[in-house]
């Protein structure tokens, strides 16, 4: 299951990636490449610094075909991705949530500390935005003050508790994620950010 909501996460985090090209009016090959580094960045690093090398990228093909296959994916049903910034932030914060359980679990998995876990969870759910906002020559978002990484934070450590409670993983996974999406589309929403309390 670990390895169907991976490519579940990578999928929505190239969906992500590929909309926001389209923004940029890419052509399909500036899609993809901007697919695949949005949902296989935080992977990547993850990978590296766990020392699992090569990264499954790189030996794996369905992530590439997700990428692939995100692209028509951000093409399909013309008008109705005329809102393209709401749907990015919709589906940029459902990726969010994946992959900061994710990599929170695979932490744990390592034999990391629950804190360290946490912290490999932000790093994959942030890191392929990073690389893409780059692209796009924009300041990341971790880097602005926007609540993501805080968001990423709380997903990763609620994923872990749940986890440490018994309770069913898919289960854990699932409300842990959506509720980092909420919390995220909520600050997007309200215009909340890391500098509200000043």
């Amino acid at each position: 299951m670990f390895y169907i909501w991976d490519i579940i996460g990578t999928f929505i985090f190239c969906v992500s990636g590929a909309l926001a090209g389209k923004q940029l009016k890419m052509d399909y090959l500036g899609l993809f490449v901007m697919a695949l580094i949005t949902g296989t960045g935080g992977g990547m690093l993850r990978s590296i610094l766990l020392g699992d090398l090569p990264p499954v990228v790189f030996t794996k093909p369905d992530y590439v075909i997700a990428a692939a296959l995100a692209v028509p994916a951000s093409m399909m049903f013309g008008n109705a991705w005329q809102r393209h910034n709401r749907i990015v932030s919709i589906v940029g914060a459902l990726g969010l949530g994946v992959f900061a359980c994710l990599g929170a679990r695979t932490g744990i998995e390592h034999g990391l500390s629950w804190w360290a876990s946490i912290g490999l969870g932000i790093i994959s759910a942030t890191f392929g935005g990073v690389l893409r906002d780059i692209i796009r020559n924009e300041v990341p978002l971790i880097f602005r003050k926007e609540i993501y990484a805080t968001a990423a934070l709380l997903g990763a450590a609620m994923v872990l508790t749940m986890d440490a409670a018994g309770l069913p993983k898919d289960f854990s996974l699932i409300v842990a994620s959506v509720t980092t999406a909420v919390i995220r589309l909520l600050a997007i929403r309200y215009a909340i950010n890391a500098s509200t309390h000043d």
